[in-house]
């Protein structure tokens, strides 16, 4: 039930869209194209066995752990404001 002057329906409108944008934003963040070799960072070598499980992959796992680490801290505010969300 929505509140004030919002209609019903509201909240789970933002939930749609923030979900909407989570998934998009995963979906950006795939690798596309041929794997590379050797890490894009810190030119290690990438196995084989990564490189088969990822296509387009372009990072070594440390790297990529590093980069997934720096994206999760910056991640960690609601950007749509959401007044339930910053209750908790």
């Amino acid at each position: 039930m929505a509140g004030g002057w919002s209609r019903d329906g509201a909240v789970q409108d933002q939930i749609d869209a923030s979900v909407e944008d989570a998934v998009q934003q995963a979906r950006s963040n795939l690798p596309k194209g041929e794997s590379l070799t050797h890490c894009e960072e810190c030119e290690k070598k990438i196995p084989e066995a990564r490189r088969e499980a990822i296509p387009g992959v372009r990072l070594c796992v440390q790297c990529q752990e590093e980069i997934d680490n720096e994206n999760k801290a910056a991640g960690l505010f609601n950007r749509r404001g959401s007044k339930d969300s910053q209750l908790r």
